[in-house]
């Protein structure tokens, strides 16, 4: 009888020598005479411990990690293939506190199945939310995105069901679904996890979408640094049209959707949609004017739903249980679970799908074990690299959507970055402009020439010359970057800016050797 063990593909776990891991289980087990097949899986999200290796037993998987090439004799000789002890031995990652205290409706397969097996994905559950989506029309799959109270996980939190009607009551023969897959926030991972560990999710998500608003076409438009997800969304977009699941007549409902993955080049700009949507149609990723938008006329001029990964990939569970089992989850008007992600100066980083309303400190201290460097934690920036900065007075604010808002803060795409008490915040603000002039489209005066006036005037403050007045000359450009920006790249910039000046104002004072000298 094969053994089987599982070893993951994510790029994590290929960075920290998950194929040279795989290899040595097969040397290893062929040496021994042992019947074994590995399964290439996704991540479960607990980084630290990658590459983790799983072998199924009578009670269940069984977890090893961090496993390198180096262990796999040792722990072959332990009874690897028996689940036997062994100091990288686990237990079942089920019951790992982890994993056990989270929330999974959308990453519960993410670790677990062959990403690229439809005859897998269908084992766990796949496919139940296309099947009863299939049941209903469009007005009706549409509803239960509605109720389901589903917002936007890209950042906006704009709710999903009224884009979803907006494109489903618009008037044309071709519509397309566009999912956002350019994720270039920093700390951010959760749409990588999900395309290199469950893409038949997301092209399930997207399907019922297209199925809903009459699209029949869609594109997945993701960033060219992901390399292992661009292969593996390829090879399971094959085997879901081999098996039915997209093309002319999907699942055989007699409705066509079809389905194709476009790279990027590296433009952290197209993650605003208008822009992505210039980069998909082969001209410079620049920031369309709204109205219109792009429900109305998007790609190619036609009405397009555009929503990001973790957005789609929430569908299918919202039509398999229905919209109130989601809507149970989370808090206020932010209902059902979000992926957060934790990053940075943090000792156990990885992914954490949670209901709204778990507070920042229950994250970093009961998920992430505090900093890796054991000094206090300083200041934590939530939502990528245009959220606020949060000191440690504010690290009791729930992750909501309006709770972080009234904070000077945003849920964005759930990104958490911690920092020691080493931090220099005077930098991280200056860091904040500069990222701006480097992504910057350049369309709007605001962000194209703020930014870069930002980054002048914060060196001056960091060199000590006159940091007083040179503050004033940042906040006015803040508030002509916040007002003026046609898009949330400018517009958003001076929240992680302001947000460093207002908590950490003792980092902008009294640097370096004072000048009074003309500037």
């Amino acid at each position: 009888m094969s053994i089987t063990i599982y070893v993951p593909r994510d790029a994590v776990a290929l960075g920290l020598g998950a194929n040279r891991v795989a290899r040595a289980i097969f040397a290893g087990a062929e040496r021994r005479g042992l019947d074994v097949t590995i399964v290439r899986t996704g991540s479960r999200g607990m980084l630290w411990l990658e590459p983790m290796v799983e072998v199924a037993t009578p009670e269940g998987r069984i977890a090893y990690g961090p496993v390198t090439p180096g262990d796999v004799d040792g722990l072959l000789d332990a009874g690897l293939v028996n689940g036997g002890e062994h100091a990288l031995r686990l237990g079942k990652p089920e019951e790992m506190t982890y994993l056990a205290r989270q929330q999974r409706l959308t990453f519960h397969r993410c670790g677990v199945i062959d990403p690229v097996s439809v005859e897998d994905y269908r084992a766990h559950s796949g496919y139940n939310g296309l099947d009863a989506a299939l049941k209903l029309d469009a007005a009706g799959i549409v509803a239960q995105v509605r109720d389901s109270g589903l917002r936007g996980r890209g950042g906006a939190g704009f709710p999903a069901g009224i884009k979803w009607n907006t494109v489903m009551l618009a008037q044309s023969e071709q519509k397309y679904v566009v999912c956002n897959a350019d994720e270039g926030d920093s700390g951010t991972f959760a749409d990588r996890m999900m395309m290199e560990g469950d893409p038949f999710n997301l092209i399930e998500g997207m399907t019922i979408a297209g199925i809903a608003t009459g699209a029949t076409r869609g594109y997945i438009y993701l960033r060219s640094e992901y390399p292992q997800a661009f292969a593996t969304l390829k090879e399971a977009i094959v085997n879901a049209r081999a098996a039915g699941y997209l093309g002319e007549n999907v699942a055989g409902s007699g409705k066509a959707f079809h389905l194709e993955v476009r790279l990027g080049a590296g433009a952290y700009i197209c993650g605003e949609e208008t822009s992505l949507l210039e980069s998909l149609e082969g001209r410079r990723g620049i920031v369309r004017a709204k109205p219109p938008i792009p429900a109305l006329k998007g790609f190619l001029g036609q009405p397009t739903l555009v929503n990001n990964v973790m957005t789609f990939t929430a569908v299918p569970y919202i039509l398999e249980h229905g919209a109130k089992a989601y809507a149970d989850y989370g808090m206020g008007r932010s209902l059902g679970t979000l992926a957060i992600q934790l990053a940075g100066n943090i000792k156990h980083g990885g992914l954490i799908e949670f209901a709204f309303g778990i507070t920042l400190r229950e994250i970093i201290e009961d998920f992430g074990g505090g900093t890796q460097s054991g000094r206090p934690v300083r200041a934590v920036q939530v939502g990528g690299p245009l959220g606020a900065y949060f000191p440690d007075h504010l690290l009791d604010t729930p992750l909501d959507y309006e709770a972080m808002a009234a904070k000077k803060g945003l849920v964005g795409h759930g990104g958490i970055v911690v920092f020691d008490d080493t931090v220099d915040m005077a930098k991280q603000a200056r860091f904040a402009f500069e990222f701006c002039a480097v992504e910057s489209c350049g369309k709007c005066t605001p962000c194209r020439i703020g930014a870069t006036r930002g980054v002048e005037t914060m060196d001056k403050v960091i060199a000590g010359i006159r940091p007083t007045e040179n503050l004033a000359v940042v906040a006015d450009l803040c508030d002509v970057m916040t007002d003026g920006s046609l898009c949330a790249m400018g517009g958003l910039t001076p929240m992680p800016v302001m947000s460093a000046i207002t908590h950490f104002p003792e980092d902008f004072q009294q640097r370096g050797p004072m000048s009074v000298a003309a500037e």
